[in-house]
């Protein structure tokens, strides 16, 4: 497995049990992948809206299947997965 990054951007008035929420929903479509996720980081609100950082151990294989998931979410306005080093 490899290691990710997962960065999402969601309503800037989302409330907490939203993030909650959304957050359980990434959670469990990575478990459902075969992989694990880190701690969630909330890191704030931005200029374009609420940006959540998750950290992912992840298979190569998994990685289409990831963001094909993610992109139908309506919460979610933008993702960016990056790969990085160990």
């Amino acid at each position: 497995m490899s290691k990710y990054e997962l960065s999402i951007v969601i309503d800037a008035k989302a409330t907490a049990a939203k993030k909650k929420a959304l957050s359980d929903k990434v959670t469990k479509i990575v478990e459902l992948l075969k992989g694990k996720v880190g701690s969630v980081a909330d890191l704030g609100e931005k200029a374009y809206g609420i940006v959540l950082l998750f950290p992912l151990e992840l298979g190569a294989e998994a990685v289409k299947s990831l963001i094909s998931k993610v992109r139908v979410h309506e919460e979610i306005k933008k993702h960016l997965l990056v790969w990085r080093e160990a």
